[in-house]
């Protein structure tokens, strides 16, 4: 580096890298600080109140400029730190860290399609679902060949209506795959027992409900699978980003591999040889015993294992520098939840006037939801009264958003997909024309919240 170079950057020839480094990273946050202490302060009626945004100070500039500088880039080690500690968070075996939730879900499912379980799911196999919620919770079933089939949901609580399980077992049944709306856990008893008695697979959609707790017991931990999404408006956020996480050992092999082009290695990036057998392995063995293909030929004994393939998979990991951030966001994860609790808290307390005319999503018995939303249903849907008042909503400035897709099979997207419903769909209806929530993420201030409610009653009048 020049001299020049040196003085324009105000280094001492002296300093050691690590001092350098650890200048860098106080200027970064210094330059966090400068710019929050700028933040216009909070305006009602004026400042925008999101439904749900990034919580974040200097620790986490700090982390991604460490990482940065660190320049691994791919998933390395800040992403096995990030995969030990959420496991741990947990009290799971392990979690593997994708590139968003709708990954999670998809590496989770075709998980359970692989030729190296006893029991995979087959194309034309049915999953039980429902219709009320976000895309991406079924169309890891459709993307996979199997067919949903759709089950009505309480309007209580915004989940499954676990009375018609049975009325939905068919023969060709061979998983469930459901959300915990908003937060809010299923009935994990009901769900879990039924499984077990129909040798069912159960996918945890855990992505809006991290730190929900069922019995005391943390959701995303009682399936197969549970997964979990940080984009910002979730629990935690790290940009980009999601999560798998098991007990099983075997479907915790079989999803990495999945998420990482299918390879029969394990092997982690930078790392070679971990089975202790790379060049030795008897393809040819391993195929008479998977009764391959005869005609199609096999790979030759010996192969270099770290280019085997045995699913048929995806590139579906994140960055280490997005781990960085994510571990600094899962030490703050408690007190997240407690804010979000205490923050619904606040705003059934708030609107608790408005009870004749909207019903309230209430936590399911037993469970402590660690709440992604306020959810409000009209006790008599009127789309285009819920039109109106989103729209006086917006005008005020507060943020809110309908119960994702609504019902599903209303979508575009969804008008020629194979799929059986079970009975009527009343509820599901029901929310999908008169229902939205409002926000509770941390963020959110005392004086925000009233004016939420404020606005509220405002839009509700005027509509």
């Amino acid at each position: 580096m020049s001299a020049k170079t040196l003085s324009t950057l105000s280094v001492c020839p002296s300093e050691s890298n690590d001092d350098l480094e650890q200048r860098i990273l106080d200027l970064s946050a210094e330059l966090y600080r400068r710019k929050k202490l700028a933040t216009p302060a909070f305006e009602a009626g004026k400042s925008p109140i999101p439904y749900a945004g990034r919580v974040y100070d200097e620790q986490e500039v700090r982390a991604a400029v460490k990482a940065s500088l660190d320049f691994w880039l791919t998933l390395g080690p800040e992403g096995e730190a990030f995969e030990k500690e959420l496991a741990r968070f947990l009290g799971v075996r392990s979690a593997l860290l994708v590139n968003s939730g709708s990954s999670a879900n998809l590496v989770a499912f075709s998980a359970l399609t692989s030729s190296k379980l006893e029991r995979p799911v087959r194309t034309g196999d049915e999953v039980i679902t429902v219709a009320a919620g976000f895309p991406t919770t079924i169309n890891p079933i459709i993307q996979n060949g199997c067919v949903p089939v759709f089950v009505d949901v309480n309007l209580q609580t915004a989940n499954i209506d676990v009375s018609r399980l049975e009325d939905a077992l068919s023969s060709k049944t061979r998983a469930v795959m459901i959300a915990h709306t908003l937060g809010n856990p299923f009935d994990l008893d009901s769900v879990t027992q039924f499984c077990r008695q129909n040798e069912l697979y159960l996918v945890e959609d855990n992505c809006d409900a991290l730190g929900s707790r069922y019995k005391g017991r943390l959701t995303g931990t009682f399936g197969d699978f549970g997964t979990s999404s940080f984009y910002p408006p979730h629990h935690i956020t790290m940009g980009e980003g999601g999560a798998i996480y098991t007990n099983s050992p075997k479907l915790k092999t079989i999803a990495e591999s999945f998420r990482d082009w299918g390879r029969d290695c394990w092997c982690a990036s930078g790392k070679d040889n971990t089975c202790g057998k790379r060049f030795a392995w008897d393809w040819e063995q391993e195929a008479k015993a998977a009764g391959g293909c005869g005609d199609c030929g096999t790979l030759p004994k010996g192969y270099d294992h770290k280019y085997v393939y045995s699913q048929i998979g995806y590139n579906l990991k994140p960055t280490d520098i997005q781990a960085a951030i994510g571990r600094v966001q899962l030490r703050k994860l408690p007190s997240f939840i407690e804010a979000r609790v205490r923050n619904w808290g606040r705003l059934r307390s708030l609107l608790a006037d408005l009870e004749d005319d909207w019903q309230f999503q209430e936590p399911t018995p037993g469970s402590e939801p660690s709440w992604f939303g306020f959810l409000m249903t009209m006790r008599t849907a009127d789309h285009a009264r819920l039109c109106s008042l989103c729209k006086h909503l917006d005008a005020a400035k507060v943020s809110h958003r309908r119960l994702f897709g609504g019902n599903l099979l209303w979508q575009p997207a969804y008008r020629n997909i194979k799929h059986r419903v079970v009975g009527k769909l009343k509820n599901t209806e029901a929310l999908g024309a008169g229902g939205l929530f409002l926000g509770v993420y941390p963020d959110l201030s005392e004086e925000m919240l009233q004016y939420v409610a404020t606005a509220m009653r405002h839009a509700w009048r005027a509509a």
